[in-house]
């Protein structure tokens, strides 16, 4: 099937957690490139980081998909 290009700028950004993407520290990097993508400003791009650092794993996937839930499909 062919599909339009447009369709492309509405697709979710997909990131398999069993891979090299699934790493916390990928996670914490991608906040920066996404939240500037959304406009955010660099105070609360680190404000998320941080909190992402405070707890586990499983605590900085959960504000990763809080924030970014919209625009990111994770995969287990």
């Amino acid at each position: 099937m062919i599909k339009s290009a447009e369709e492309l700028r509405y697709r979710k950004i997909e990131i398999d957690l069993r891979g090299p993407d699934g790493n916390v520290f990928y996670l914490i990097g991608s906040v920066g490139a996404l939240g500037q993508s959304l406009g955010w400003c660099t105070e609360a791009i680190e404000m998320v980081r941080g909190m992402m650092m405070l707890g586990d794993y499983e605590n900085a996937l959960k504000i990763f998909d809080h924030h970014f839930g919209d625009y990111v499909i994770l995969y287990r």
